[in-house]
């Protein structure tokens, strides 16, 4: 008989392999990233352009253009776009984030062929209309006022400010006066630069043959760009300052929380092993954090430690909600966790815990044609080599306490934090 008592067994995780991807070269300069897999007759279509935050010339206008690409083309309006979607009973969206904007198309295998034309209408015919780019700007800032309301908003907008400096395109922050004052040309312009398909990264996944395969490449590969002068940036270094500092939320309750600052990137050598040290403190429920400031102080219902990986830059941030006045001893207690990671070895029971809920949520993180595509297209944008998820494996079970130790004292000085409240004057 089964003895419930007593834990399964813990089978570990030696190696991985992502499905091999066959990249084609299109003969505008974009390229064709197929993964195949057919336990589902379904497929996912994702076209990436350089047209996030990163690359905006002005505030916030990579945010409108994105949110505008299905308001209409030359030849469908919004509604029978999304009417066409519909009807396939299909999902299409477009993303924009802090360095790249992302049009998803969802569909079952059989309807790709026929909304195809759809999506590269979209892609390269949007027209971006006057009345909608009004009301949408219109929904923006209400919804930006909003959510200014909110503590947890203000000390993420605050940290990152702070943490990367106010004129670092990740710490940029949104200024109603300015987002009014956007023309519709400005988004216009933006697209001609920013989405043009000769720059693009094209990933389809799921359920594809290659007769599909191939009429992706002949629709988006002969599309040449309607102007050819990319966007250029340049080079930034994020300036942080100051480590301390407060947003006044006057009679608030509750007070937000933002520790952290900038941290290494994936290719550095201690990359992999930091990882460790960052879910010891706070990067799963029976973290220290969790522990400690959940369980035994009460104070919170939640709290987190997590890297924020970017393709410019790279941090760590420490957040929760507390009660307002525990605040001061939210804030001690956090110091005390990072500086005990600094001064003593974590314990080898612990240790073995946080690697294999690192290992087993890895390779559950790999459980669908989708969730592999994610990790191939890390990859490709961050310019990783293709040993990357088997040296990660590798450095996490390689890792040791002395070593982690060592670390701790390098990276996780409370000195060296940005600290962010946001709540009542202190």
């Amino acid at each position: 008989m089964l003895d419930r008592t007593v834990a399964p067994p813990v089978q570990p995780l030696a190696s991985v392999t992502l499905p091999a991807a066959d990249v084609l070269s299109l003969p505008n300069g974009a390229r064709l990233h197929v993964l195949r897999n057919s336990a589902q007759p379904v497929v996912r279509l994702q076209i990436v352009f350089p047209a996030g935050k990163w690359y905006e010339s002005g505030p916030s206008v990579s945010l409108l253009t994105a949110r505008m690409l299905l308001e209409g083309t030359h030849t469908r309006t919004a509604r029978q776009i999304a009417d066409t979607v519909a009807f396939y009973g299909a999902s299409l969206e477009c993303e924009q984030g802090f360095d790249r904007a992302t049009l998803t198309l969802y569909c079952l295998t059989r309807h790709l062929e026929q909304l195809l034309p759809l999506i590269l209408d979209v892609a390269t015919e949007a027209v971006f209309p006057e009345p909608e780019f009004d009301l949408l700007k219109t929904r923006t800032i209400q919804n930006v006022r909003i959510e200014r309301q909110k503590n947890n908003y203000l000390a993420s907008e605050r940290f990152s400010r702070n943490l990367y400096g106010p004129t670092y395109p990740y710490g940029v922050t949104f200024e109603e006066e300015l987002f009014q004052k956007i023309p519709v040309e400005a988004v216009r312009t933006f697209y001609q630069s920013a989405y043009r398909m000769s720059a693009a990264e094209l990933f389809v996944c799921g359920d594809i043959d290659s007769a599909q395969q191939q009429l992706i490449a002949n629709l988006f590969g002969q599309i040449q760009a309607q102007t050819d002068a990319p966007i250029v940036i340049t080079p930034l270094s994020p300036v942080s300052a100051p480590l301390q500092d407060q947003v006044v939320v006057a009679d608030s309750l509750q007070s937000s929380l933002r520790i952290g600052r900038l941290w290494v990137a994936p290719t550095h050598p201690d990359y992999h092993p930091l990882q460790v040290l960052v879910k010891v403190l706070g990067g799963y429920f029976g973290s220290r954090l969790m522990k400690n400031i959940r369980e035994d102080k009460g104070f919170t219902y939640g709290i987190h430690a997590s890297v924020s990986l970017r393709e410019h830059a790279t941090s760590l941030v420490i957040g929760t909600d507390v009660n307002a006045a525990s605040t001061e001893a939210a804030m001690k207690e956090i110091r005390y966790e990072l500086t005990q990671l600094q001064q003593d070895l974590i314990p080898e029971e612990e240790l073995q815990t946080v690697k294999n809920y690192m290992l087993g949520k890895f390779a559950n993180e790999l459980s669908t044609v989708f969730e592999q595509c994610d990790k191939y297209k890390s990859l490709v944008f961050l310019n990783l080599p293709a040993t990357y998820y088997e040296d990660f494996l590798h450095n996490i079970n390689a890792v040791k306490r002395d070593q982690l130790r060592i670390l701790a004292q390098q990276y996780l000085s409370p000195e060296g934090m940005i600290e962010v409240i946001a709540g009542p004057h202190q």
